[in-house]
């Protein structure tokens, strides 16, 4: 399949667009792209969403990837932005308001999105930043990334990046990250689970490729009910979690791609997905 590249119109001082995207053979990348520190602006932010919210109804977009340009994958909320509404008659509440509500719709437009998403980090990803990684499905990063939730530093406890992390990493380790505001590096990262992979910058792009093709070649409807499925069970207690777990592969198991899937298997060919 031809790649399809578009460019959204944002508002970046220099005039360059802030999220560009590109279609190629199932993967939908979308590339943050308004430097040096790659803000989650309320304008990057709507852009996202629309691109999500496209892609969630999009036959042809299989996988999702999430990347940057730069030397910073995202350093959060747009703090200039939100600092200059403070001289708002509310001294600023409602932005702050719209601001923390349109990331949290974010985030959660990743989880809910019927189609993995991975997130492809070189260089620092910090506060709400870390945030958007933590939220993705996958994570993969350079060896020189670093990830940190600094707002306890400035006063502002990163309490929105919070949700996201403390389901990504491990309690104890999230709560260093939120408590100290340091800095970690991408082994530690992937220590605490916040990555998948580490590799070298130079092969970043090729091995998000790689994965991407991987699972771009499954069954789209058996992705769509694992992803959901998977995020459902988190949230119920064990006994529940099992119950819903057996109701959605007995399910799965009635659609007519599980059906080709056993078949294609026990007749040793590749199979044919519908989607269906």
């Amino acid at each position: 399949m031809a790649e399809v590249v578009s460019f959204r119109k944002g508002a970046n001082e220099d005039g360059s667009v802030p999220v560009t995207s590109s279609l190629c053979d199932g993967v939908l990348r979308l590339t943050l792209n308004n430097p040096p520190a790659n803000v989650l602006s309320i304008a990057v932010m709507e852009l996202l969403m629309g691109e999500l919210q496209k892609a969630a109804d999009d036959g042809e977009v299989r996988v999702v990837v999430i990347a940057s340009t730069g030397k910073v994958f995202s350093a959060g909320h747009d703090l200039k932005e939100m600092t200059e509404h403070r001289a708002d008659a509310d001294g600023g509440v409602a932005f702050f308001e719209e601001t923390f509500a349109l990331a949290a719709d974010l985030m959660l437009e990743i989880t809910r999105l019927p189609k993995p998403v991975i997130a492809e980090i070189d260089g620092l990803a910090t506060a709400a930043g870390c945030q958007l990684v933590a939220s993705c499905d996958l994570a993969i990063c350079t060896d020189t990334a670093t990830f940190c939730t600094p707002g306890v530093k400035i006063g502002l406890f990163c309490t929105t990046p919070m949700v996201a992390v403390t389901r990504a990493a491990h309690r104890k380790q999230a709560m260093e990250m939120l408590l100290t505001g340091e800095t970690i590096d991408a082994s530690t990262a992937k220590d605490f689970g916040l990555v998948n992979r580490i590799v070298p910058k130079q092969y970043l792009t090729q091995v998000v490729a790689k994965y991407a093709s991987v699972i771009a070649s499954k069954s789209p409807l058996t992705l769509k009910i694992g992803k959901e499925a998977f995020y459902r069970q988190l949230e119920m207690p064990i006994e529940e979690a099992y119950g819903h777990a057996a109701q959605v592969m007995v399910d799965n198991m009635m659609t007519a791609d599980a059906e080709e899937g056993i078949g294609a298997f026990l007749a040793k060919r590749m199979p044919r997905w519908t989607g269906e």
